[in-house]
């Protein structure tokens, strides 16, 4: 179908003009609330309150959420928004990962706030076209795709009834649409879902940019939660943006120098280190595959095992070797020296409604081959390329896809279902066909995907109350927390990494904190006082990026050539500082290290209290799966034997010899569940918050969040815990 028969389709349901207007300091000091149902358009100031206590991004994503719901806002409701915000540093190019944005909805998933961050060129084209956020509510009647248009100050709401569904097709029809010339596609961005993210709860939102290059739009993926779902249940077909003169000073900087010089620092490492450190710039996070297996955290067969025999057949360097286009430009913003966003280029899929088409493919990450991939125990690079296309233009998180698909496959091969209930497919480990046909189920919305589509937590309760499993073993397995699918990384040997996916604010995504390596490897923290620090400081540090719309891959994925030396290593101070001389750069402040980390405070302590406020965000809602802490099964602690033995008799005192499995199992399991227990202790403390996980006031006004709003949440369960212990 030509572009003048989409365009002729149209429907123009609103069109709202606006004065473009100009950023100061890094801000717009607007934003833009869209409702579909009635097709209000408005523009909204930005209060000093919200610059000073939410920064920007999933700062502000989480204040217009809480504005707009109830506690009892469910996120199918009308009222339910998707917020997407950059933040005042997003959009500069003279510092690698400055291209970010930062996307906050109720979660189909959690029925809690989910955060995800995502490149691509939508955030900061949104804000060099006069909008710290977009902010969108309600629901269409039919399909819509929402324009704005930065170069003329105009918003339009479009009926859209025959564009595509799947974004690669779309992305590519919506480009076309509003470029003017071949050179003017890279000013525009869309964001769309696809096909299955209106059957799942596992949607995501991909977000384009154009590669010139490569001629095509390159999607970037706001993956975790669902919000996919929640954005085709708006009746939202695409979201675009254009915006036609890009440069470096568009932010207004108060001190441009500042930014420029630690730019110039970056770059030099970037260029000296990358090839002896990381190679981010010849394969992305896929570096670490091997990495992951040879340190036995490498998630496999449902995170069973933390390494495979066939590992080396997903090895980077085969990606690297065999797939992936070398020598493009591959940064997802402009600037960025680390490049990591790889593409395979000229992919001929074999199985689905495109076979035969060859494609490029962005990635794969690293989290895409250990989900999909080892953690099904599929070790085909061609299997995973091809399913991470597919979830892609079908709008499905490959993270949640992964870790369900694995699930599935245990219960199967235990089972617990059969081919009766998967409507013939043969869902053991291993089987790539029938784990790609599971995602196509999705995309048509039929079969047994559907059911999977629900996610792990859905799952768990459907086999337990109608095919009869066993709920201690369902539970024990199933690795989902506070209702999302955890990300790819085993962390049977790594408390500390344990409480970084369970005590996180929207579920077990190693964004917050990642600390295997301090942990495990090099033993950094080994008493729980400092697995706390750990577990505030570095949440808190992670949580920094998301209020300004920067990637945190240029912060510790390259290091100086000091760092090895310093105080801290994991903390990589030169780098850190590098932030604070930006953000001072261009808003004009004078931050430093204590102040960055309270800035987060701020926010990370708001939607701690956003999810008590909807019944959530408690000690028993920190919780993990003992699939995370330890063997479940007799074929798991086998498989370590020694390990497990050596630590029953060093950190028990327990002498296993002569002991069944079942028996050490269960004895290591008591020891293993008091430790988390103590963690916990120790991390609540150090975050200033009470034995069951709420923010104290003192804390709160410690940080100057003690707003009204969120004191009258607190006092209320600070009252009942204290009740029920005296």
């Amino acid at each position: 179908m030509n572009i003048e028969q989409l365009k002729n389709s149209r429907k123009l349901l609103k069109q709202f003009d606006y004065k473009l207007g100009t950023i100061d300091k890094g801000y717009t000091n607007r934003t833009l609330y869209i409702n579909v149902s009635d097709n209000t358009v408005e523009s909204r100031p930005v209060t000093q309150q919200m610059k000073d206590k939410f920064i920007g991004g999933k700062g502000f994503g989480l204040r217009k959420l809480w504005d707009a719901t109830t506690p009892d806002t469910k996120w199918d409701d009308e009222e339910n928004e998707i917020v997407i915000a950059g933040g005042p540093i997003a959009g500069i190019t003279q510092y690698p990962g400055a291209g970010k944005s930062l996307v906050v909805t109720i979660s189909p998933l959690t029925d809690i706030v989910i955060d995800s961050n995502v490149g691509g060129y939508f955030g900061p084209l949104l804000k060099f076209s006069g909008w710290d956020a977009l902010e969108i509510q309600g629901k269409a009647k039919n399909d819509v795709i929402i324009f704005i248009d930065g170069d003329k100050g105009v918003i339009k709401i479009e009926e859209a009834p025959l564009e595509a569904v799947d974004s690669h097709v779309l992305a590519e029809q919506l480009t076309e649409m509003y470029a003017e010339t071949e050179e003017d596609k890279r000013n525009i961005s869309v964001v769309s879902a696809g096909t299955a993210a209106e059957n799942t709860f596992i949607g995501l939102l991909n977000f384009s940019f154009y590669d010139l290059r490569r001629k095509v739009a390159r999607l970037k993926q706001a993956g975790r939660g669902g919000i996919g779902r929640v954005f085709r249940d708006k009746k939202i077909k695409a979201l675009v943006v254009k915006y036609s003169s890009v440069k470096g000073n568009l932010n207004n900087a108060v001190d441009q120098s500042k930014i420029n010089r630690a730019g110039i620092r970056f770059h030099k490492e970037m260029c000296r280190f990358d090839d002896e450190q990381n190679t981010m710039r010849k394969i992305g996070t896929a570096n670490i595959i091997e990495v992951m297996g040879e340190y036995d955290l490498l998630p496999t067969h449902n995170f069973k095992f933390g390494t495979h025999e066939d590992v080396l057949n997903i090895a980077s360097y085969v990606f690297r070797d065999k797939y992936i286009t070398q020598g493009l430009a591959d940064g997802c913003w402009y600037g960025c020296s680390m490049s990591c966003a790889k593409a395979a280029d000229n992919f001929e899929l074999k199985s689905g409604p495109y076979k035969g088409h060859k494609v490029t493919i962005d990635g794969p990450e690293y989290e895409t081959a250990a989900g999909v991939g080892s953690n099904c125990g599929i070790f085909d690079p061609e299997y995973i390329l091809e399913c991470n296309f597919y979830c892609d233009t079908y709008g499905v998180d490959t993270i949640s896809f992964g870790t369900l698909t694995a699930f599935v496959m245990e219960c199967y091969e235990n089972g617990i279902i059969n081919k009766e209930i998967t409507g013939g497919l043969d869902l053991r480990f291993g089987n790539a066909e029938a784990a790609i046909e599971l995602l196509h189920q999705m995309s048509r919305g039929e079969g047994f995907g559907l059911i999977a589509g629900q996610g792990v937590r859905r799952m768990k309760k459907i086999f337990i109350e109608e095919y009869g499993a066993d709920p201690d073993f369902i539970n024990d397995i199933a690795m989902e927390q506070k209702g999302l699918e955890f990300s790819e990384y085993l962390c049977k040997e790594s408390l500390a990494q344990q409480g970084g996916y369970g005590l996180t604010n929207k579920g077990p995504q190693h964004d917050e904190a990642w600390l295997i390596f301090m942990d495990m490897v090099h033993n950094q923290i080994p008493t729980f006082e400092d697995k706390a620090e750990a577990l505030h400081y570095f949440p808190m540090f992670r949580t920094w990026f998301g209020l300004n719309g920067l990637c945190k891959l240029p912060w510790n994925d390259i290091t100086p050539a000091s760092n090895a030396k310093s105080k801290e290593p994991a903390k990589v101070i030169e780098h850190v500082q590098n932030y604070i001389e930006i953000f001072n750069g261009v808003t004009g402040q004078d931050i430093d290290l204590d102040e960055l980390i309270r800035q987060s405070e701020r926010v990370y302590n708001f939607q701690r209290i956003f999810n008590i406020r909807r019944g959530y965000g408690k000690r028993a809602n920190d919780a993990i799966p003992y699939r995370a802490m330890g063997p479940v099964t007799v074929e798991e602690y086998e498989s370590r034997v020694d390990r497990f033995d050596k630590q029953l008799k060093e950190l028990v005192h327990y002498d296993p010899v002569g002991k069944t499995v079942k028996e050490k199992i269960k004895v290591m399991r008591e020891y293993r569940e008091d430790q988390y227990q103590k963690l916990i202790d120790a991390v609540y403390k150090r975050r200033g918050w009470t034995n069951d996980g709420v923010p104290t006031i003192e804390k709160l006004r410690d940080i100057e969040m003690d707003l009204p709003e969120l004191i009258e949440v607190v006092e209320k369960h600070i009252t009942a815990e204290t009740s029920t212990t005296i």
